[in-house]
């Protein structure tokens, strides 16, 4: 991948109240150690792909999401900053 860096399936646990939740999420891709990318072949980006991406730049602790959709003609991308 032209030597750029990522992480794929890159697990995130949940921490509440000193406890760790024994599910585990996992974020689809991990650019450069900060960049939250997500693949999807839906009709179109929803509302829960773009919480989805939220909440694992949340426990990534990342500021950049971006989610790529394939299911259509041409690329839809949806790039999410905080």
């Amino acid at each position: 991948m032209n030597n750029i860096p990522y992480e794929r399936e890159k697990p995130y646990s949940i921490n509440y109240k000193g406890f760790s939740i024994a599910h585990k999420y996992y974020a689809d891709f991990v650019v450069y150690d900060e960049i939250i990318f997500e693949v999807k072949a839906l009709k179109e980006i929803i509302s829960e792909n773009i919480t989805q991406t939220l909440n694992y730049m949340v426990l990534a602790d990342s500021q950049i999401g971006i989610i790529a959709n394939f299911n259509i003609k041409t690329l839809q991308h949806k790039r999410i900053v905080l």
